[in-house]
């Protein structure tokens, strides 16, 4: 089979002069269509496709700019290299306007029309090849990684890092994406193992752990604060680094930012992980201090109604005098009207705000067919969440915070990780509905399957009955009772879950952003 040949369609009204540029380009594979006027080139257009057009800036009859904007109509992803002999701004300034995809000063050398050709139309295949071959060379290098981490920060790198392919990967549209869903799911096994052997270290020795869920406000949020500098403290339900990666290109005209992670306390859940930030407690702490505050798994009542008072306790705690407001938003009526009310929170010398948007897509995505479809796949999960920030109220705050100077702590509560391997166990009636997470006091199971806490009061966690333990999935693994099992594991399947052992859901964004 004869590899497709390269059209280039170029007008100049002096285009005899530029025969051996002509034939140089078809030496080298492509097919050049000289054209001697705007017109020509139009009308050329309607008739065949191209890959690339070179437009002369200055020829008689219709200029290069005006044939440009014709062209973009009838083709509007062709790209356009405007070839000029001036160096006027306006003239760049309008071919910019107009999206050309390149502009050349004259006079041009051979090679440099080569250049453009495949910065233009073969990026995309010169950046899948040079990202397929890089990631190839550090496959090994990830996997010693792996094998070698020994600390809560060796860990973080490593996601770091296997996040930061993932994205490269599916900007290339590269084969290579399962050499690192492999991988991945490689790193979260030894990542389960790595939290089953230090987690419970980690809440008994609170100074010597990673910073974790109950660590923030104190460690992060008061020394700005006791600095004088205003803050707000934008925590987005359900979200994770790659996310964060996506959205940070829309903010970074308006911020700069300083990235870290921080580990979530277990279940990473909302009711155990947002209230144990917004108290500064673990769980089993609140329940015993504040019983009025803390909702227990068996309740009806919505599990996390009581933030702001929770907040309060902890000013109270550690005598912060600091006035502070807390919004959250579930949906852009809510969004408006904060935005509505924005000068309301200029007197505060704290905002929080809680973004639920995501944690309602990654529900919506389990119970609707047309969700799961339009979120299928960690790629098209990225575009939603990038697509609901870009358009709803949301970037619209960023950028009246920015304007007003304030500081900006950018959060969450927990990540998600999208659920493949069914784990069976059996419970009865009064055991909790988390696909991540179980709590309960007749649960059977296979241990080596979860990760089993027996004890709840050694990890901070409440027990609702005595014999009460406490059982989380790990690596992608998700629970499914025996009874209607194929239904069920069918059902939730590649669905997005939260609540266990995976980095996807313990290592999360910890964004410092400092208006520019």
């Amino acid at each position: 089979m004869v590899a497709k040949q390269d059209r280039i369609l170029w007008a100049d009204d002096e285009i005899d002069l530029l025969k051996p540029h002509i034939l140089f380009l078809q030496d080298k594979g492509y097919e050049v269509v000289p054209v001697v006027s705007g017109q020509d080139a139009i009308d050329r257009c309607k008739e065949e496709t191209f890959d690339i057009i070179f437009l002369d800036e200055n020829m008689p009859g219709l200029t290069g700019l005006e044939t440009l904007s014709v062209i973009k109509e009838i083709d509007p992803t062709v790209p356009v290299v405007m070839v000029t002999k001036s160096e006027e701004e306006s003239i760049m300034n309008q071919a910019i306007g107009n999206k050309i995809a390149d502009y050349l000063i004259k006079p041009v050398n051979p090679n440099q029309l080569l250049l453009f050709i495949k910065k233009n139309v073969h990026k995309d295949k010169f950046i899948t090849e040079t990202t397929t071959v890089s990631y190839q060379q550090e496959f090994s290098r990830i996997g010693m990684q792996i094998n070698d981490s020994l600390t809560a920060n060796d860990w973080i790198e490593v996601y770091k890092k296997l996040v930061f392919w993932e994205l490269e990967l599916e900007s290339g549209q590269t084969q290579m994406m399962d050499m690192l869903r492999m991988q991945k799911k490689e790193a979260n096994n030894s990542f389960g193992k790595f939290v089953k052997k230090h987690y419970i270290d980690w809440i008994q020795h609170p100074d010597d752990r990673p910073l974790m869920s109950p660590d923030l406000f104190k460690k992060k949020i008061f020394p700005l604060l006791d600095k004088d500098e205003k803050l707000f403290f934008i925590l987005i339900d359900n979200f994770r680094l790659d996310q964060w990666r996506v959205i940070k290109e829309l903010l970074a005209g308006y911020f700069t930012f300083e990235e870290d992670l921080y580990y979530t306390i277990l279940p990473t859940a909302t009711q155990y992980a947002r209230n144990s930030i917004f108290s500064g407690l673990m769980p089993v702490q609140i329940e015993q201090l504040f019983p009025d505050l803390w909702v227990d798994e068996e309740s009806e009542e919505g599990k996390n109604l009581n933030e702001a008072p929770l907040i309060q306790t902890q000013f109270d705690r550690f005598r912060k005098k600091y006035s502070f407001s807390y919004n959250k938003i579930n949906d852009s009526m809510h969004g408006e009207k904060l935005l509505n009310n924005v000068h309301s929170l200029m007197q505060n010398q704290l905002n929080v705000v809680v973004l639920n948007f995501i944690d309602m897509l990654s529900h919506a995505r389990t119970e609707m067919k047309m969700i799961r479809e339009l979120a299928q796949s960690e790629a098209a999960y990225r575009s939603l969440t990038k697509s609901w920030f870009q358009h709803s109220t949301t970037l619209e705050l960023f950028r009246w915070i920015a304007d007003k100077g304030y500081k900006v702590i950018l959060t969450t509560d927990h990540g998600t990780i999208r659920v493949d391997d069914p784990i069976k166990i059996i419970g009865d009636k009064n055991t909790n509905t988390n696909l991540r997470y179980k709590v309960g006091k007749n649960l059977s199971y296979n241990p080596k399957e979860v990760f089993e806490i027996r004890e709840p009061e050694k990890v901070g966690l409440p027990s609702p009955n005595l014999s009460s333990k406490y059982i989380f999935a790990v690596n992608e693994g998700f629970f499914a009772y025996p009874n209607n099992y194929n239904y069920y594991v069918s059902y939730f399947k590649n669905t997005f879950q939260h609540g266990g052992v995976s980095m996807e859901e313990m290592m999360v964004p910890f964004i410092t952003m400092n208006p520019k």
